[in-house]
């Protein structure tokens, strides 16, 4: 690495972030657990699976169209076992909060958080509140572990995908991104843009119950769409093709992203999760999630190739190629 100080960027989800958990966190915490790199830790414990995940939140604006803070937390923590195979059953939650932080944001923000954990069956049973001075932090910030077990009998892992498998995403992308960009520069637009913040537990469940083929899951959170399947490719040394028609995006988005020159593949999600799995229950996957509320315009996007080049190619809507490759700067800082 070429800097002596921690950038913004170092925690985007792209280059700069791999380059920093690589070079300093896995040298020092190198286990067979750790290593993996998914969004869950899987354990087994005497004859039982389980999966162990901690995240921290910092968005700002901790209110944005769709959701805040708290719902953001639970849902995200959810998220990272549920694509793990897991079905999570508890959660603990951390507070940091600044002086003179209201007290009625507060509540709301408890208040929904409470309400997202029951949505996704799952209790807070322990947690932590810390209160630091003024200007020492921005509000609030919120850590979430959680914890839940594992019943899918097969393995799901970026070291499991093949060749020709499909690649599907459970809906439209870069939403959450969107929402926090129109929320934080106060953009007058005529059309709602709201977070797809949501807990997808329920939908990876009906998932991994029609289909035993499913070979990976991933939680597309920062960094966006792109940044996950360049990942997925380098750690897979595949070669991932996808076709930019084929990606669903919301109309108000795609517009967002001309008038301030984003690309919707980079920008953050919430709700979304890609899958990898054979051809042959690529229908029945999309059948069970179109039939959910968080799967409605899902889509197979692409496919896996035999060449081993870890690399994503992107077919573009006007017929050429052009290379998919982890961001290298920060484009929305503190989007989760």
């Amino acid at each position: 690495m070429k800097y002596d100080k921690i950038l913004l960027e170092h925690g985007g989800g792209g280059l700069l972030s791999n380059e920093l958990i690589a070079e300093y966190f896995l040298p020092q915490f190198q286990n067979p657990y750790l290593d993996r790199l998914e969004d869950s830790a899987v354990l087994t414990i005497g004859d039982q699976k389980f999966c162990f995940t901690t995240d921290s939140y910092v968005v700002s604006p901790v209110f944005f169209p769709g959701g805040n803070i708290g719902s953001l937390a639970v849902h995200g923590t959810v998220n990272d076992l549920s694509v793990c195979g897991g079905k999570p059953l508890y959660m603990s939650c951390g507070f940091i909060l600044e002086e003179g932080f209201p007290f009625e944001s507060l509540e709301i923000i408890i208040k929904t958080m409470a309400e997202a954990a029951a949505e996704a069956n799952v209790k807070i049973v322990t947690g932590d509140t810390k209160v630091v001075a003024r200007g020492a932090a921005d509000g609030i910030f919120i850590n979430t572990s959680g914890i839940g077990i594992v019943e899918y009998p097969g393995s799901l892992s970026v070291k499991n995908i093949q060749p020709d498998d499909v690649i599907i995403v459970n809906g439209t992308i870069g939403d959450h991104g969107a929402a926090i960009i129109k929320a934080r520069e106060n953009l007058a637009l005529t059309s709602d843009i709201l977070s797809d913040s949501a807990p997808l537990n329920d939908l990876i469940a009906a998932i991994l119950k029609a289909s035993p083929k499913v070979h990976c899951m991933r939680d597309a959170t920062r960094g966006g769409l792109g940044a996950i399947l360049a990942e997925i490719s380098k750690s897979a040394q595949v070669r991932i093709d996808i076709n930019e028609k084929s990606i669903p995006v919301q109309d108000n988005v795609r517009g967002i992203c001309e008038i301030l020159g984003f690309d919707p593949l980079f920008l953050a999600n919430e709700g979304k999760m890609i899958l990898f799995c054979p051809k042959s229950d690529a229908d029945r996957v999309l059948t069970v999630m179109r039939h959910h509320k968080y799967g409605q315009t899902a889509a197979i996007i692409g496919s896996v190739s035999k060449a081993a080049q870890g690399r994503v190619v992107l077919k573009t809507s006007i017929g050429g190629e052009r290379i998919v490759d982890l961001p290298t700067g920060e484009l929305v800082p503190r989007i989760c």
